[in-house]
C-alpha cells in the first residue's frame, strides 16, 4: 500500500459508507447510543437438556403471542382455550406423581388442596401456599394446578393453591388480597416457619407482592417463599427483555401478550407500584428465598434483579438458573429430570428452613 493510498484511507470510508448509507448510519447510531448490533442467527437445540425438554425448546413461538386483547371481557375466549388445553393434561399429572387435588372454598376464595400420596414425617405440619402463573389473566381452576401438582408430588408437601380473582371478574388488587386472605387463614392453625409461598411467573410476582403486604399489614413472615422467574418489573426493564425476545418460545416479546395482559389487570394503576413490579420494593425482613429461571427466559433479568435486591437487603437468597429454558419451562413436562431437579431443588430448600 502507498503513502497517497493509506492517506486516503478515512476519505474511501466515508465513500463507502455514503454508498451504503443505511449500515453506515445504523452503526454510527448504535455507537452514539451505546447499542451493541447483534446479528441474525440460527439458535439450536442444545445438546445438554433431556429430550423431554429438547422437545418444549424446539417448538415453535407460542401461538397468538401477538394477540393483545384490551379489556378482561376480550381476555374471555382466550382464557378459555388456553385453560382447556391445560385442563385436559391435569388427569395424567395427577397419576403419574401419585397426588389428590380436592376444590375448596377458603374465607370466600376459591382454592384446592393438593395432597401428595405420602407425605413425609418431617412435612406433617408444613402447608405450602401456591399462586399460579398467567399473566395475572390466565389459568383459571384447575388450569391453574400444575406447579402445585409438581410441588407436592416432587416434594411430598401438602400444597394450597389460590384460585385468586382475574379480569374481568376482578382487577387489582384482586389476586393480591385473595392471596392474603388464604394467608391469613392458614396462619390461624399453622406457626408461620411451617409455611412457604410459592409461585411462578405472575404467581412469582404475586408472592413477592404478598410478602410486602405483609409487612406492611404487620402479618408475620413465612419460613421460606420461592418466586419462580417473577414478573418483577412490568415496566419492561431489564436487559433480557432485549437479548431474549424473540428467542423465548413462550413470552416471545416484552410487548406481547403477557404486557397486555398485565395491562389489563393493572386497570390504570401505575405499574412501577411494588404490588405490581415488586422489584422497587423494600425487601428488607424477607424470608429466604429460592428463585428459578432459564438462559432463554425473558424474565431472566428480572429474576436476577430481584436476586441482587435480595442479597443487597442482607436476605439469604438462592438462585437456579436451567439451561436453555424459556419461560418457567421447568413446569411444563413432569416427566422431563429438569422438572424433578427443579422441584426437588426448592423442596431441599424450604426442607431447610420450615420448621418441623
Amino acid at each position: 500500500m502507498t503513502d497517497k493510498t493509506r492517506a486516503a484511507l478515512p476519505f474511501l470510508l466515508v465513500v463507502a459508507c455514503l454508498i451504503s448509507t443505511m449500515p453506515c448510519l445504523v452503526r454510527a447510531q448504535s455507537a452514539l447510543e451505546g447499542s451493541l448490533q447483534v446479528p441474525a442467527k440460527s439458535v439450536p437445540v442444545p445438546s445438554t437438556v433431556s429430550p423431554q425438554l429438547a422437545k418444549i425448546i424446539g417448538m415453535p413461538l407460542r401461538k397468538g403471542w401477538d394477540v393483545l386483547p384490551k379489556s378482561g371481557e376480550e381476555w374471555v375466549p382466550i382464557v378459555q382455550a388456553t385453560a382447556a388445553a391445560t385442563i385436559k393434561n391435569i388427569p395424567g399429572m395427577r397419576e403419574r406423581l401419585h397426588v389428590k387435588v380436592e376444590s375448596t372454598i377458603i374465607d370466600g376464595v376459591r382454592a384446592f388442596i393438593v395432597t401428595p400420596g405420602t407425605i413425609p414425617a418431617q412435612n406433617r405440619n408444613r402447608v405450602l401456599l401456591h399462586m399460579h402463573g398467567g399473566c395475572y389473566v390466565l389459568n383459571p381452576g384447575e388450569a391453574a394446578l400444575p406447579e402445585a401438582i409438581f410441588m407436592a408430588g416432587f416434594g411430598g408437601f401438602k400444597v394450597i393453591s389460590v384460585d385468586y380473582r382475574m379480569p374481568p371478574e376482578a382487577y387489582f388488587p384482586g389476586a393480591i388480597e385473595d392471596g392474603m386472605t388464604v394467608y391469613r387463614s392458614i396462619l390461624k392453625t399453622t406457626d408461620p416457619n411451617n409455611i412457604a409461598v410459592f409461585g411462578s411467573s405472575a404467581g412469582g410476582a404475586l408472592t413477592l407482592e404478598m410478602m410486602l403486604k405483609a409487612k406492611a399489614d404487620g402479618l408475620p413472615m413465612p419460613g421460606a417463599i420461592a418466586p419462580g422467574t417473577p414478573m418483577s418489573d412490568v415496566t419492561k426493564v431489564g436487559d433480557t427483555f432485549v437479548t431474549n425476545a424473540m428467542l423465548d418460545n413462550v413470552l416471545v416479546s416484552p410487548d406481547g401478550f403477557c404486557d397486555a395482559g398485565t395491562v389489563v389487570y393493572a386497570n390504570g394503576h401505575d405499574l412501577k407500584d411494588p404490588l405490581l413490579s415488586p422489584v422497587y420494593g423494600d425487601m428488607k425482613g424477607f424470608p429466604p428465598t429460592i428463585l428459578t429461571s432459564g438462559t432463554r427466559d425473558l424474565l431472566l433479568s428480572n429474576t436476577v434483579r430481584v436476586h441482587r435486591k435480595l442479597r443487597e437487603a442482607f436476605v439469604e437468597a438462592q438462585l437456579q438458573v436451567f439451561e436453555a429454558q424459556s419461560h418457567a419451562q421447568y413446569s411444563r413436562d413432569d416427566t422431563s429430570p429438569e422438572a424433578k431437579a427443579a422441584f426437588e431443588e426448592i423442596a431441599f430448600f424450604f426442607d431447610r428452613h420450615l420448621g418441623k
